[in-house]
């Protein structure tokens, strides 16, 4: 986000703040005045560095209200990517029985037209409009709502009420035929179009044929087209206010992140010394032809720089680190150097770049973590021991998360100097950006000041909009979708904890509806601070669900390098691996067994995103029922004007939760969420072609499924449309 914005009207004040004169005689414009034309108030005194109150919107003739996805009405801007259908919203009425209609208009970053949608009403009775646009370029774009009355939709419902009941025929006839000529004298009409209304209204006028048989004609689907689709007659059109839409590129939205700890690749350890050889740059960059492979689009690299060596942790977080235990790498800081160091095990700025050409050469991107606190042995301990808290007895404060303590690190102060914290951190991720860096794993974001973030995260959009902030922010929810709000790209999610079908539907829901606009899920069946009670009793099956869970109901997603080996043994107490490589090396031999097969699992998974555009979208989720609790039915489809081949997309998932046993179910499906129409009794209504296995099958509104955990734990059907 580059600047605030609000949502424009007329009549406004041109500034929040203006001098004003006691008992000032203010002339108020017509708009928010009398119908007549202006009128007379009178201003009390106003302080001058007091802000003058926005006057509102008008109501207008249509009144357009709810108009979203907006935030606290447009003072952040909503989130878009490129190619995403955006689904646009507003409650549109009036006054009487005529029938109403709405438009969303997007709006290119230099204010013209870029693309209209008509709107449909999605909830009868509530008056709610829906309409979908999608953006072909990253920048600040906008979008209103028009509403305005339809006068071939209140002509067509009295017409087809009043002809069919023999009520003033000629009268309803003669109006048709009026309100068709004003149609066919707009500007711009097609000779198709033209030639369409033409016939109408012979039909119309021709007292040979029967009223049904006229009536018929003027509401075919031909006509409707015309008159609905293609050239509709828009009387009395309002305007909402135009609100800000940012458009970031598609892996703001859509993405697979790999996270790996670059010195466990290709660590050693040496039996005659005891002792451990880190991996390092050179090395780590020797898996990322294999993370590729699988179709990651991002490796992430927890921490790279120096480690302290004061209160250093040891293995699974001992307070006691042996001679060679290498400590947490969010322990950041030595006399090698901080946040703008590499730990001199890893290699060097040189190194590490290589890194990152190594990978863009194989597809990826490099995420870095960024950690912003400190070990006690950090420069900036030193140099600024204002940016730390000191308690009375003259210690710096360690972080805390009781009953959890961290003892080897500094929490920064963001009360004590905060522009100077400010402006080195800036300088340090700009720094990182310089190295090729593209997106950021930001650790523990909640423990820092919102103005910080919305403040850095706006400057670093300001110069390198491409860059991505993804928000590890595991806490509350007010918190979590401030972060979303104000600027983060993207942000993990409760999807850890989300295992029982209710939950898990609730949860789908939640994330993929209005929220999908600001807060974009990332969903991770583990990471290295969590390994859940699911997948510590679920097996090498648990993971294999909870993968497809996660990679078919979100765009973006992401695993942590141990989960191709199932690795599953909690430290005692603890949702946490034991073990933990945060405090230890740990090499991994890639052809074991459950690494080959996840291996293969996760590849497909990336490859059917890759293949199917509907899976790398947000807001086009529909969850389905089923007759067993175990199994969870949900779908994503995308109409042909939102894909690049122009055809729809559809792909269900049917998935067992059950890790140990075989579950079967009756799936009961919403056909029209499919982009098919309703089946015409229990006929197959559509071929269902498994993506996993390859088989094929006929599908209706109801399908059975049988699904074993040890030899498909799901269906994911690509529905074939007609």
């Amino acid at each position: 986000m580059s600047k605030k914005r609000r949502p424009t009207a007329p009549a406004r004040a041109t500034s929040a703040r203006q001098e004003v004169t006691p008992a000032t005689s203010v002339t108020v414009p017509a708009e928010v005045g009398s119908a007549n034309g202006a009128v007379s108030a009178v201003v009390p005194p106003v302080p001058q560095d007091v802000p003058v109150p926005i006057l509102p919107t008008p109501i207008g003739r249509i009144p357009v209200l709810d108009v979203s996805p907006t935030l606290e009405q447009g003072r952040w801007p909503a989130k878009a990517a490129v190619g995403e259908a955006v689904p646009i919203r507003a409650t549109v009425f009036r006054e009487g029985h005529d029938a109403v209609a709405a438009t969303a208009v997007l709006l290119r970053p230099d204010g013209s037209v870029h693309s209209t949608a008509r709107m449909v009403d999605i909830a009868p009775g509530l008056d709610r409009f829906e309409g979908r646009v999608a953006p072909d370029a990253e920048g600040e774009w906008s979008f209103r709502v028009e509403g305005w009355s339809d006068p071939y939709g209140t002509w067509a419902h009295d017409a087809e009420v009043k002809i069919n009941a023999g009520i003033d025929v000629d009268l309803m006839f003669e109006e048709g035929v009026r309100l068709f000529r004003r149609i066919a004298a707009q500007d711009g009409l097609t000779r198709s179009a033209a030639g369409v209304l033409e016939r109408l209204l012979a039909t119309l006028q021709d007292p040979r044929l029967a009223p049904p048989q006229r009536l018929a004609a003027a509401l075919s689907p031909e006509v409707r087209r015309v008159v609905v689709d293609e050239h509709p007659l828009r009387d009395l059109v309002t305007p909402s206010a135009t609100y800000p839409l940012w458009v970031g590129r598609e892996l703001t939205l859509a993405s697979s992140w790999y996270e790996m700890f670059p010195r466990s690749e290709g660590a050693r350890y040496d039996a005659a010394t005891q002792s451990w050889q880190s991996g390092t740059f050179q090395t780590a960059a020797r898996r990322l032809p294999a993370i590729a492979a699988m179709g990651f689009d991002v490796v992430y690299l927890t921490p790279i720089h120096p480690i302290g060596t004061t209160f250093r942790k040891g293995r699974n977080n001992s307070l006691e680190a042996l001679p060679g235990d290498p400590g947490s790498p969010y322990a950041i800081g030595s006399a090698d150097g901080g946040h703008d160091a590499i730990h001199p095990d890893l290699g060097t700025f040189e190194d590490f770049d290589a890194f990152v050409a190594s990978a863009r050469e194989v597809g990826l991107e490099v995420a870095l973590d960024l950690a912003l606190q400190c070990s006690p042995d950090h420069p900036w301990v030193t140099e600024h021991p204002e940016w730390f808290t000191t308690r009375a007895d003259g210690s710096i404060a360690y972080a805390e998360n009781p009953p959890k303590k961290y003892q080897d690190i500094y929490p920064l102060n963001f009360d004590n100097d905060p522009e100077g914290i400010y402006a080195e951190i800036e300088r340090v991720v700009r720094l990182w950006i310089d190295h090729g860096v593209t997106a950021f794993r930001v650790d523990n974001p909640h423990t820092k000041p919102l103005d910080f973030w919305e403040r850095l995260l706006a400057s670093v959009r300001a110069t390198h909009p491409h860059v991505i902030f993804l928000s590890e922010a595991f806490t509350r929810p007010a918190m979590m979708d401030a972060l979303a709000r104000i600027g983060f790209h993207q942000s993990y999610s409760y999807f850890t904890w989300r295992n029982t079908r209710t939950e898990i539907e609730e949860y789908l829901r939640e994330v993929s509806d209005e929220q999908g606009s600001w807060m974009r899920p990332s969903f991770w069946p583990t990471t290295h601070d969590i390994l859940p009670p699911y997948l510590q009793h679920g097996g090498v099956a648990g993971f294999a669900v909870r993968a497809v869970l996660a990679a078919t109901s979100c765009p973006t997603w992401g695993i942590y390098s141990g989960y191709e080996h199932a690795e599953r043994v909690p430290r005692p107490g603890v949702e946490e691996q034991i073990d933990n490589e945060k405090y230890e090396y740990k090499p991994r031999d890639w052809s074991a067994p459950e690494a080959q097969g996840l291996t293969r699992l996760l590849t497909q998974l990336n490859r059917i995103r890759a293949d199917h555009p509907a899976l790398r979208q947000l807001r086009n989720l529909t969850v389905h029922s089923s007759t067993n609790d175990q199994v969870v039915v949900f779908s994503s489809h995308l109409d042909g004007r939102f894909t690049p081949d122009g055809q729809p997309d559809t792909v269900i998932t049917v998935l067992n939760l059950d890790p140990w046993n075989t579950q079967e179910a009756t799936v009961h499906l919403d056909l029209a969420a499919l982009g098919l129409p309703a089946s015409a009794g229990d006929a197959p209504a559509f071929n269902a072609h498994d993506l996993l296995t390859g088989a094929t099958y006929a599908w209706g509104s109801e399908a059975y499924v049988r699904l074993n955990p040890f030899e498909n734990v799901a269906h994911i059907i690509q529905v074939g449309h007609p």
